[in-house]
């Protein structure tokens, strides 16, 4: 039996293989003679003193007798001998990989050396490491360790194989995008890597005709010099265009900062100005929330920084972890699950505040009993203590805000603004009330600014659209800034006239059961007074009201589940609800902002190359999207790579054990 990956595009050189080339038998190899041939596998020295195996490192002395060196390869290095005559070829090849299963019948299948460079492609983009990677000198010697016949792809072929790679995926996606009936939304991200150069990430969002969120990344962008709004919109145009979806896109989340929002104003200008329907901006809510709860740990920031040196050592120190948790269970201060998060990101400061305010006590006894370790440093004093038990009071609804919207399947514009409108009352009240310390209600004032910042962004009637879409919100539940009538009859207006009956088969059709009741044909008087009768119930009795007379869905409720069940009931609402519900309040993933997979990202994002940035961001997003990974007009499968793996490594263990 035999897999094809077939139809190869030969424009990167030796990418296919024959049967013949590059493939190794492990079957024992036959004895060399004891000559000087051996001298060749091995290198001289610096000092001039000793030899050095080109495939282990090993050395000998230089007056170590060649038999020594022959045994060392052929016990070391099977089929050493056959290395010399396999070459990685550098003329195009039509041929495809064919990988073949093994028969039940051979000993010991022959393995194409070429598919665990497929392997490592993949490997090198789901975790984000430049094809320089593969240069490391133990790496390959790792390598030729367990096969001396192994030849990995030189970094130069891997940069070109990964780029058609990326072009390959990126035909995938705008064949999807093709496909798309509805409206989508962008969200745009940005950062800067260690060569100081600026990045954006461009994500397109949709809602499928199933119901079902859709999320993909149309490209990593490189912003050139100033990187400011103009360079912006121009990289968001390009993207736009190049994917066919510029009269697609309704909305763009950005992550407030000044210069993205200048350029998706004058995306919206253009868009205006062209007539292809609305476009508006949202400002990213996760951002927002973020820079107020760091107003908030402001006065904490040291002893937080205090604490975490001491929870760092707890989680490197099996000892003193578990001294912790013999504490805790005397002094009832809970149960605690090591590794504590210590990143530098909300979760981790909001654990340093927890551990202080409900385990004081066993952190102080600890402290104590490890003080030649720890250092008296780490005992805090009453004030120290004090003011983190009033910022965490504080905070632990933030928290617990922060937790519910990480959690949510799809956080809508809706929901998020309902807990923005609660977060922005909480902050009122302290920086109006006399029950709190000095520090907390100065912190306030600078949380309240940034929070009617955030909402003077978002008052305009898209975003309330967007907002009472969400069945559980309805208008029962959005800022009161935005629940007006005006609003309302703009939003009804818009409806009317972006979503016309005469588009919807499904309602002309309630009609057309009743058309021959009598047997017979419909005059055209009668067809005239349908008509009409259609028209009035339009406007009388559209869609949207009768959805917003309904009372809302509990919180808990699955949104897409919801409006997929109740499509029926409003075939022409369902779809206004299917465009707006795909634009996002945050441009990032809630948890890569507050929580320690954030960190990770960011330090992968910091260390990425310009030359490897866009393909392996863009391909790992891609296959983690479930798209397949393909390289020209050919797929890549991978599970059957993988299960030839398995199946070699079990024939060949197998074959040791008799």
């Amino acid at each position: 039996m035999e897999l094809m990956i077939q139809n190869l595009d030969p424009g990167v050189s030796g990418l296919a293989s024959s049967e013949k080339g590059n493939v190794v038998s492990t079957a024992k190899p036959r004895k060399k003679t004891m000559t000087s041939a051996f001298l060749k596998f091995f290198e001289t020295a610096p000092d001039g003193k000793s030899r050095r195996c080109k495939y282990c490192g090993q050395t000998y002395s230089i007056a170590t007798a060649t038999g020594n060196l022959g045994r060392h390869l052929s016990s070391r290095h099977p089929g050493y001998d056959k290395s010399e005559n396999v070459v990685t070829s550098t003329v195009p090849q039509h041929s495809a990989i064919v990988i073949k299963k093994p028969h039940p019948d051979a000993k010991v299948p022959k393995l194409d050396l070429d598919h665990l460079n497929w392997l490592l492609i993949k490997w090198l983009a789901l975790a984000s490491l430049p094809p320089t990677t593969l240069e490391e000198k133990w790496l390959m010697n790792s390598f030729k360790f367990l096969n001396p016949l192994i030849q990995i792809w030189s970094t130069e072929k891997l940069h070109a194989v990964l780029f058609e790679v990326f072009r390959s995926m990126q035909e995938d996606v705008r064949t999807t995008l093709d496909q798309v009936s509805s409206k989508v939304a962008i969200a745009l991200e940005f950062w800067t890597s260690y060569e100081q150069i600026s990045y954006m990430s461009i994500t397109c969002q949709w809602i499928d005709d199933n119901w079902s969120f859709q999320k993909v990344l149309l490209d990593i962008c490189h912003i050139p010099y100033p990187s400011q709004g103009p360079q912006i919109y121009q990289c968001v145009v390009k993207v736009l265009k190049m994917y066919n979806i510029d009269n697609k896109a309704l909305a763009c989340t950005h992550d407030n900062s000044h210069n993205a929002m200048h350029a998706c104003h004058k995306l919206k200008e253009d868009v205006d100005a062209h007539k292809l329907g609305p476009f508006f901006y949202i400002p990213c809510a996760a951002h927002t929330l973020n820079a107020i709860i760091e107003d908030g740990l402001r006065e904490t920031k040291s002893i937080i920084s205090k604490v975490k040196e001491f929870v760092m050592q707890m989680n490197v120190s099996l000892e003193i972890s578990e001294d912790f948790t013999q504490f805790t269970a005397t002094y009832q201060e809970g149960s605690w699950k090591f590794p504590l998060d210590v990143s530098a990101c909300w979760s981790g400061h909001y654990q340093m505040l927890d551990i202080i305010r409900k385990a004081s006590k066993s952190m102080d006894a600890v402290a104590r009993k490890h003080e030649e370790v720890l250092g008296s440093r780490m005992l805090l004093d009453s004030h120290e203590k004090n003011t983190i038990n009033t910022v965490h009071g504080y905070l632990e609804p933030f928290y617990k805000t922060t937790s519910n919207i990480c959690a949510d399947k799809v956080p809508t514009v809706g929901l998020v603004l309902f807990f923005m409108d609660n977060i922005s009352e909480m902050i009122a009240a302290c920086k109006d009330s006399h029950h709190y310390a000095e520090f907390l209600r100065s912190a306030a004032e600078d949380m309240a600014k940034k929070a009617r910042n955030y909402n003077n962004q978002i008052c305009n009637i898209f975003i309330y659209m967007t907002a009472i879409l969400d069945p559980r919100i309805k208008s029962e539940l959005i800022p009161e800034n935005l629940n007006s009538g005006n609003n309302l009859e703009e939003a009804r207006t818009y409806f009317i006239r972006n979503y016309p009956i005469s588009h919807f088969s499904s309602i002309s059709s309630i009609y057309g059961t009743q058309e021959h009741g009598d047997g017979g044909s419909v005059s055209f008087a009668e067809e005239i007074a349908r008509k009409k009768r259609r028209a009035s119930m339009s406007c009388a009795t559209d869609e949207l009201s009768q959805y917003l007379t309904e009372p809302p869905a509990p919180i808990s409720t699955d949104v897409l589940e919801w409006w997929k069940i109740n499509s029926t009931r409003y075939p022409r609402l369902s779809l206004m609800a299917r465009d707006f519900l795909a634009v996002q309040a945050t441009s990032v993933a809630p948890e890569e902002l507050f929580c320690s997979k954030g960190g990770e990202i960011y330090k992968q994002r910091f260390c990425m190359s310009a030359e490897s940035a866009q393909p392996l961001l863009c391909v790992k997003s891609w296959i983690e999207s479930g798209f397949r990974l393909r390289y020209g007009s050919a797929e890549i499968d991978y599970d059957r790579l993988m299960a030839l793996a398995a199946e070699t490594n079990n024939l060949n263990i197998d074959k040791k054990t008799k």
